[in-house]
């Protein structure tokens, strides 16, 4: 079994997250789901999905889309989306995590576009990118940097072409708005031990149910399911950093290790083990000290 993949012998469903040294800044996913459902989070990063058997179906925004064969799903950074199967037999695809730097930078490069670059249709039907995307996968396996990176660029490059441009962010303007991103600042800030809704609203001075509403249009989700993808996040960052998922769980708030690994492979798509050993950042267990006697029997301990 490849490092970091995750089998389920009843489902039949298989994954392995993980990266490529001579790609930095990109995760790969490999998978193949039939049950599997994503609850609704974000990534940091981009994500180009490309299906290669079955049907994908996501919610993205207020949108439920689908993806097939030869088709690629596209989300931008911090854009709440789901993910399930959009028929028995479930979906596999290779999906391609690359930071937002590298997207501005090819942007820039290719395009001259300067900023925040961004896709604006969720789904892609382009079979010729679909196999850019595998393209890149398979030369990480091989150990083909060359291959990889160009790769990597050309299909980021024609896709920005086709459907990409400059997204800009408006800043927050009405009362409600302002209220919500103050929230989210809170939640992050005490993430561990969050205030309840009635508090936080009152803390605002609005109502919970306007602050319900107003964070909803802000963020594409309630404030107690952006707190989990938060969480998720952030434990993310903690297991890359080397923390163990135990330690990781109860820095950001889950009650336990099996807490974090509930929501961790509903947002991710592997457990947090399976994460951070592929990723080559779980710290070994220190082994005991050697002993060497030259003659006679071994003391006791």
């Amino acid at each position: 079994m490849a490092r970091g993949t995750e089998r389920d012998g009843a489902s039949g469903e298989r994954a392995r997250y993980w990266q490529y040294a001579e790609l930095p800044g990109v995760d790969l996913l490999h998978a193949h789901y039939i049950r599997k459902a994503f609850a609704r989070h974000t990534h940091e990063s981009f994500v180009f999905a490309a299906i290669t058997e079955g049907v994908e179906a996501f919610h993205y925004r207020d949108e439920l889309v689908h993806a097939g064969p030869g088709q690629i799903a596209l989300v931008n950074p911090d854009t709440p989306h789901t993910g399930h199967a959009g028929v028995p037999e479930g979906w596999t695809y290779r999906t391609i995590y690359p930071d937002a730097e590298i997207i501005r930078s090819i942007a820039a490069d290719t395009l001259a576009l300067r900023g925040e670059a961004g896709f604006t249709s969720p789904v892609v039907d382009d079979p010729y990118a679909a196999q850019l995307v595998v393209g890149v996968h398979r030369a990480a396996e091989e150990g083909n940097a060359l291959a990889a990176d160009s790769l990597l660029r050309l299909v980021t490059a024609r896709l920005l072409r086709s459907h990409g441009g400059l997204v800009t962010p408006l800043p927050p303007r009405s009362a409600g708005a302002r209220n919500a991103a103050r929230a989210r600042e809170v939640l992050e800030a005490g993430m561990v031990e969050p205030p309840t809704l009635e508090r936080l609203a009152s803390d605002l001075g609005t109502s919970p149910f306007a602050l319900l509403r107003a964070f909803r249009e802000a963020y594409g989700m309630p404030p107690h399911t952006w707190l989990t993808d938060a969480r998720v996040r952030r434990a993310r960052q903690l297991l890359d950093a080397g923390t163990p998922p135990a330690e990781a769980a109860a820095a950001v708030g889950f009650t336990d290790q099996s807490h974090l690994s509930r929501h961790f492979t509903r947002s991710v798509g592997v457990p947090p083990g399976a994460y951070q050993r592929a990723r080559g950042t779980a710290r070994q267990a220190p082994r005991a000290a050697a002993r060497t006697y030259k003659t006679g029997p071994v003391p006791p301990p």
